[in-house]
């Protein structure tokens, strides 16, 4: 293995996919990538953020509105380039992509030659999954390299 993709969201489980995922990456002397996705602008404005890995809001992006992709793609980098500060090591690559959450994670595993994919899953159900999916779920039925999934629904937040 010579790339780990860890696909990063705002939740507050974050911080523990992060940690995983680059000390799996790091016990096998693989390159760290994180990755944050981008979707529908409106997403953001629903989100209950929890301060993780130095990241503690959008303030410093002048709190976002969800008015411009450009201060999503602002705040998304600051929060990559936190948590790539929390885990002590320059050399983490940092992507910062837009589109639907599982075909983007896809598609940058693959454009990153990446060996292996670490996300999370917050265990929707019922309505919820439904409604929103799981993004977990759709990368596992999509992909073509090895994927490993951390399971955070028993983490503060997420129960």
């Amino acid at each position: 293995m010579k790339k780990v993709l860890i696909a990063l969201d705002y939740n507050p489980s974050a911080q523990k996919i992060a940690e995983t995922g680059y000390g799996l990456a790091k016990a096998m002397n693989a390159r760290t990538v994180l990755l944050h996705v981008i979707s529908d602008p409106t997403y953001y404005s629903s989100l209950n953020y929890s301060p993780i890995m130095g990241f503690d809001s959008f303030n410093s992006v002048d709190t976002i509105q969800s008015d411009t992709a450009e201060k999503l793609k602002k705040a998304a980098q600051n929060f990559l380039d936190k948590s790539k500060e929390y885990l002590g090591d320059e050399r983490i690559e940092t992507v910062v992509s837009k589109g639907d959450f599982g075909d983007t994670i896809l598609e940058t595993a693959t454009k990153l030659n990446a060996d292996l994919i670490v996300m999370g899953t917050h265990s929707r159900r019922g309505l919820e999954k439904i409604l929103v999916g799981s993004v977990a779920e759709n990368v596992l039925h999509h992909s073509l390299i090895p994927l490993f999934i951390i399971p955070t629904k028993t983490l503060k937040g997420n129960q």
